[in-house]
């Protein structure tokens, strides 16, 4: 069964803007190519035909589902495929494919939310520097990289930057968000100085055909994908392994700011979260990570050790 109709593209979505894994992304395509047989079995073509009341019957529908060795999908197996069903329908009411999304009923389980990976500051600067050069390709990687971690932005954001608006005086950068909503972002000095060599003499050399901020060497604007390929590509060249995507960075700048005593509010206007709570997994992170250099670096973090000889308790 093949995939449903807009499942590619949301799994385009996905792997560019959200920086899923390999390993993610194939269960993705498990789970969507089931509902596609789920479609297919109730005389569907395509999600964009099923009402609210079919897709809730999906649910139980897979509830009835056995696996190949006869054995009923474990519950994590079953919330993993609601969340990718209902993922897929709020695309499509993202990408305007239709106006409503007729999953909001689809029960499914919440599992855990996982922290989000991250670089530190060290593997940060690591990146940057192994996108440093004098050729215009190298002052426009640098840039979007510095652009990147220094505003949190989306990749989707970055490559939909005109050069209006980015202010190099003010120190900031206006990009549109989800839902369409603006926000006005600082930017970093290093940002700025890469933003102004990259303008001054790498974007002219390129000789882009528009207003765009980044163009690629054709000079048309970037693709997410072309996007998520510059940065992978450095990635891979600092040795950083293969889980780092644009996503990866603006993980890293939420982190970085909460773990330099950053109000959880003014991170979540700087990234441009509708709701606190979306943001709220940067506390996480931040422990987690308070966590491991307390491990590592006090002498009484280790409670396996046994008690000393003759101590009592009380």
């Amino acid at each position: 069964m093949a995939l449903p109709l807009h499942a590619e593209a949301y799994l385009d979505h996905l792997a560019v803007e959200r920086g899923l894994s390999d390993h993610s992304l194939a269960a993705y395509r498990r789970d969507l190519n089931l509902y596609g047989t789920y479609l297919e079995a109730i005389g569907l073509a395509s999600p964009v035909d099923a009402d609210a009341e079919q897709v809730a019957a999906f649910a139980a529908w897979l509830r009835g589902q056995r696996t190949a060795r006869g054995r009923p999908y474990a519950k994590s197996s079953i919330a993993r495929t609601l969340v990718a069903v209902r993922g897929l329908h709020r695309h499509l009411v993202r990408d305007g494919v239709v106006d409503v999304d007729t999953s909001t009923e689809l029960a499914a389980p919440r599992p855990g939310r996982s922290l989000p990976d991250t670089l530190s500051q060290a593997q940060v600067d690591q990146l940057l520097r192994q996108a440093e050069g004098s050729t215009p390709a190298h002052q426009r990687d640098t840039a979007m990289l510095e652009l990147l971690y220094s505003a949190g932005l989306r990749i989707s954001e970055l490559i939909g930057l005109d050069v209006d608006d980015v202010d190099l005086i003010d120190l900031t950068v206006r990009c549109v968000g989800k839902g369409s909503r603006e926000r006005v972002v600082p930017l970093g000095r290093m940002a700025a100085g890469a933003l102004r060599r990259w303008l001054s003499d790498g974007r002219p050399a390129l000789e882009p055909r528009g207003p765009m901020l980044f163009c690629n060497a054709r000079g048309g604007r970037l693709t997410r994908q072309g996007g998520w390929k510059i940065v992978k590509r450095h990635a891979d060249a600092a040795g950083l392994g293969d889980a780092v995507s644009p996503h990866t960075l603006r993980h890293s700048f939420a982190t970085h700011l909460v773990e330099g005593g950053a109000d959880l509010r003014v991170v979540q206007e700087l990234l441009g979260h509708a709701s606190v709570n979306t943001t709220q997994v940067y506390t996480h992170t931040s422990q987690a990570r308070l966590r491991a250099l307390y491990d590592q670096a006090h002498p009484r973090a280790d409670f396996d050790v046994a008690p000393a000889a003759g101590r009592t308790s009380g």
